[in-house]
């Protein structure tokens, strides 16, 4: 049966690192819609403009285009098998969409990864990002924060346009007005868990492996939806 996961939680909760970390461990692909936003600005298309706007704003971008995006990825080959969804849904609308294009496949699993808000302003003031290609550093990977050279690529670190003190606490903002109301849309699911992300990363990986256990068991099970 295919692992199809989505990673939900506010900016700086770790949802991008766990989900790659998951992703290697179980042989399926990340889906990050910021990587394919990223990806779009770089290549400075027109949407890409308009995307780059908008982040730069801590705003979201329209559920109409993200569900595009979302849709085009999920239809091709590698996700068949499985995926993990990194930043979407970001909100209910777009989780409505997203339970239409998944009608027929396996029952998404929904992770919540919590964290005290005092907890993300502080993760997202120092956080860093490749200027090349987009990846967050690790924050326990000192070796990359003392260079302040990418793991993944070799490229300079900097702190990313959209986490200033300013940006970071609209963001915290945006997401409780849009995208915090999908932790109530699929609570009562039965593949529904949250994990404690104020945790080192390893315990929070670990705790992540014994949430989408439990939440397969629901599958198997039966129950869920």
């Amino acid at each position: 049966m295919a692992l199809n996961l989505i990673m939900l939680g506010p900016p700086g909760a770790g949802k991008g690192t766990q989900a790659e970390r998951f992703a290697k461990l179980k042989g399926i692909p990340k889906i990050s819609t910021g990587d394919m936003l990223r990806d779009a600005v770089k290549a400075g298309t027109e949407i890409g403009l308009r995307a780059k706007a908008i982040m730069e704003r801590g705003e979201l971008v329209s559920d109409e285009v993200m569900v595009k995006i979302v849709q085009e990825r999920l239809n091709r080959d590698d996700a068949r098998s499985g995926f993990i969804l990194d930043g979407f849904p970001r909100t209910v609308a777009q989780a409505k969409a997203l339970d239409s294009v998944m009608a027929g496949r396996a029952p998404l699993i929904i992770i919540d990864i919590v964290v005290p808000e005092m907890e993300l302003v502080r993760r997202l003031g120092s956080r860093l990002v490749c200027a090349n290609c987009g990846n967050n550093a690790d924050p326990s990977d000192a070796k990359a924060y003392e260079t302040l050279r990418c793991s993944r690529c070799g490229g300079q670190l900097v702190q990313r346009a959209d986490d200033n003190d300013a940006v970071v606490r609209e963001r915290l903002k945006v997401y409780e007005r849009n995208t915090a109301p999908l932790v109530n849309y699929y609570r009562e699911r039965p593949t529904f868990r949250a994990v404690d992300g104020a945790l080192a990363p390893d315990c929070v990986a670990a705790a992540l492996v014994d949430a989408v256990d439990m939440a397969k068991g629901a599958v198997v099970g039966g129950t869920a939806l």
